[in-house]
């Protein structure tokens, strides 16, 4: 097999987001759970790209020197083109949490690359890197990173730095550089030949519009020329940067997108996101039909949550032909927050082993719903929750079927019993609409 693309997401719904760019893009593209074996391949022949979700995001890099070599070489055994370790547009991150540097030190020692391209930014997501620092928008306004409402307050990983070599610079001590808006206006060819004289082994890329994206996937397809895979990092940006340059220079075909699916009523979404964002679109939904219903995560540490009530409310909803929504917290302010920090202290148990077993829980709930009411159609919300709801559902492959915004398209399962088939998003805590569930309950499809 020989392909464009091999990506490994450090979360589920952006692994499921390159996905959507690159098949929306003109690039038939697949996303598996774990590592494919060859009865599985030959479901998707034709195929040009090809991907692996993972928890990466949550996990230290004890984790990720134990497990990201494996998944990289399988992945270069399929001698693709460019192989993208693929992070979160805001850059999720940190030494101890997530460590895009320790994925970078392992890239670079399996590969030896002459350098790596970091391309976070993805304007068509609101996302933009301008003289080597980070922005997102978030409602009508773009913040730098470090000032942004989400990120900068993040209970995990939040952003102290603006600058992407400088964060990733916390975590590795590979020299770092940048390629920014004036290289390319006097030559990025030039600019890129200096930093690699002067030993730099990453260059993160500007981007923060149409021109600049083509040009930082120039720069990649260019460096992707030689014999072997070429190692990258970044967001979907990637694929975006790349698809636009080649549809500009090489005559690559952009499809129309695809149109939307149709209802498929009555649909179940679970939401283990603490994002502000979400926080809107559970309101929204709760004011739109659907019943809303609170999983209290406190208690579930604590061992106090009644699963099995909460599932039969759900059960007799769905039945009675009425959405459901099942979420964890509604915001950053949600008090429940400060009742699970205060469950984990009483506990011991540490963040990441709670937010493991609440995706857990949710993906139980999902399973068990979907297979009792019959259910053609599903939604998860959160990255990681969506990495551990899927493990609970034997998926093992995704392909995208209809978009809505960048980022949190429809997908249809591929799995190993009832749930083959299965219409299903991914959505990131911070990603979507304020009436994206009611968008994903009628089908997706762009609007007008």
């Amino acid at each position: 097999m020989s392909l464009d693309f091999a990506w490994y997401g450090d979360d589920f719904t952006g692994a499921a987001a390159t996905m959507e760019a690159l098949t929306f893009g003109g690039i038939p593209s697949v996303l598996f759970l774990e590592t494919p074996d060859p009865a599985q391949l030959q479901r998707f022949p034709g195929i040009r790209a090809l991907g692996l979700a993972s928890t990466a995001r949550t996990e230290g890099p004890a984790w990720m020197r134990a497990h990201l070599p494996e998944a990289f070489r399988a992945l270069a055994a399929l001698q693709p083109r460019i192989l993208h370790y693929k992070v979160c547009s805001t850059l999720d991150s940190a030494p101890e949490t997530g460590s895009i540097g320790t994925a970078l030190e392992i890239g670079c020692e399996l590969f030896d690359p002459a350098w790596v391209p970091v391309l976070i930014a993805a304007p068509q997501m609101r996302r933009y890197q301008a003289f080597g620092q980070l922005f997102a928008g978030v409602g009508a306004e773009v913040h730098r990173l470090d000032r942004h409402p989400v990120m900068a307050r993040h209970p995990v990983t939040p952003m102290g730095e603006a600058d992407v070599a400088r964060h990733l610079g916390a975590q590795t001590a590979l020299p770092l550089g940048a390629l920014t808006l004036e290289d390319y206006h006097l030559g990025s060819d030039q600019a890129l030949a200096r930093a690699l004289r002067q030993g730099k082994r990453a260059l993160t890329l500007d981007a923060v519009d149409a021109a600049s994206e083509a040009e930082a996937g120039r720069l990649i397809w260019q460096a992707s020329a030689g014999a072997e895979p070429l190692f990258t990092i970044g967001s979907q940006g990637v694929e975006y940067a790349v698809i636009r340059h080649l549809a500009a220079q090489d005559g690559h075909v952009i499809p129309p997108m695809p149109g939307s699916r149709g209802a498929a009523g009555p649909i179940l979404a679970v939401s283990g996101s603490v994002s502000p964002v979400t926080a809107a679109q559970i309101a929204w939904a709760r004011g739109n039909g659907f019943c809303t219903l609170r999983l209290d995560p406190a208690a579930l540490i604590l061992g106090t949550a009644d699963l099995a009530a909460l599932g039969a409310s759900a059960l007799a909803e769905l039945q009675q032909g009425r959405d459901v929504l099942i979420y964890t917290a509604e915001g950053p302010e949600d008090p429940g927050i400060a009742a699970l920090a205060a469950a984990l202290q009483q506990t011991g148990q540490s963040a990441s082993a709670a937010n493991q077993q609440i995706g857990e829980s949710l993906g139980r709930l999902l399973c068990s719903l979907t297979r009792a009411a019959g259910l053609k159609r599903v939604v998860i919300s959160g990255g990681d929750t969506s990495g551990h709801a899927t493990r609970q559902m034997g998926i093992f492959a995704l392909e995208a079927l209809a978009p809505t915004i960048p980022g949190a398209a429809l997908l249809r399962a591929s799995a190993e019993g009832s749930f083959d088939g299965l219409e299903i998003a991914l959505k990131g805590g911070q990603m979507g609409s304020e009436d994206y569930f009611g968008w994903i309950r009628e089908g997706g499809g762009l609007r007008g």
